[in-house]
Order: C-alpha cells, then sequence, then structure tokens
C-alpha cells in the first residue's frame, strides 16, 4: 500500500506536473492516507470554498487512522525522539501507521521520519 504524506497531496492538489505524471503512472495500485494528512490540508483551508474543494478532491482516497496499539507506539517513539530529533506529533502518528500497515510512506520530508525504525520512505518523482 502507498500511503502519500502532506508534502505530496499538496503538489498532488496544486496539479504539479510531476506529481500529477506520478499518480497517473500507479494505475490501479492501492492509495491512501493517513487521516492527520487530511486533518493538515483541511486546516491549511483559508475558506469554506477551499474547503469544499479540497474535501471533493479527497474524497477518492481511503483514508487510514491508527489503532490504539499503534498509538501507543507512537508514544514511545515520540519521547525516545523528540528531544534528540525534534520529531513531532504527527510526524510520529503517521510514521507509526505505515509500519502497523506494512506501507511505504511516500514523502520528501525523509528527515522527519529518519528515527522510526522500520518504516519505509520513498520520493516518488523529481522536484
Amino acid at each position: 500500500m502507498i500511503l502519500l504524506d502532506t508534502d505530496i497531496m499538496v503538489d498532488i492538489l496544486r496539479d504539479y506536473p510531476p506529481a500529477v505524471q506520478w499518480m497517473q503512472s500507479l494505475g490501479d495500485e492501492a492509495i491512501a492516507l493517513p487521516g492527520f494528512v487530511v486533518m493538515e490540508l483541511i486546516q491549511g483551508c483559508q475558506t469554506k470554498i477551499e474547503l469544499t474543494n479540497i474535501r471533493k478532491r479527497l474524497a477518492p482516497f481511503q483514508v487510514y487512522w491508527p489503532e490504539a496499539d499503534d498509538c501507543n507506539q507512537a508514544v514511545e517513539l515520540f519521547a525516545q525522539y523528540h528531544l534528540s530529533h525534534q520529531i513531532g506529533i504527527i510526524d510520529v502518528l503517521i510514521g507509526q501507521l505505515a509500519v502497523s500497515t506494512n506501507g511505504s510512506l511516500y514523502t520528501f520530508n525523509k528527515k522527519h521520519y529518519a528515527p522510526i525504525t522500520g518504516l519505509k520512505t520513498v520520493q516518488p518523482y523529481r522536484k
């Protein structure tokens, strides 16, 4: 499964040509969004029109949320790496979700996720 991080979705929503071409090349591959990515995209909306448009564009994507065990593991990772690596709360939750679903997280923010053991990150196109 392919999980998309916020930065990839922003490129797709802005119709950035390399992102659009990459998405079109995937065919029937399973693509999903962590629920936290959806929330970050909604947070970026400044008007009701933008919110309506974002919701329409995100509707085709399956949304995944972490289970309680994922959240507990994320707390441990956050406690372990917050001070040493400045890892963020949402990044830990997204990263742990990708690990628990055995998916790959497609992102250009590899540094954000570096401390999460077992996480597979992919940069899907050239920026």
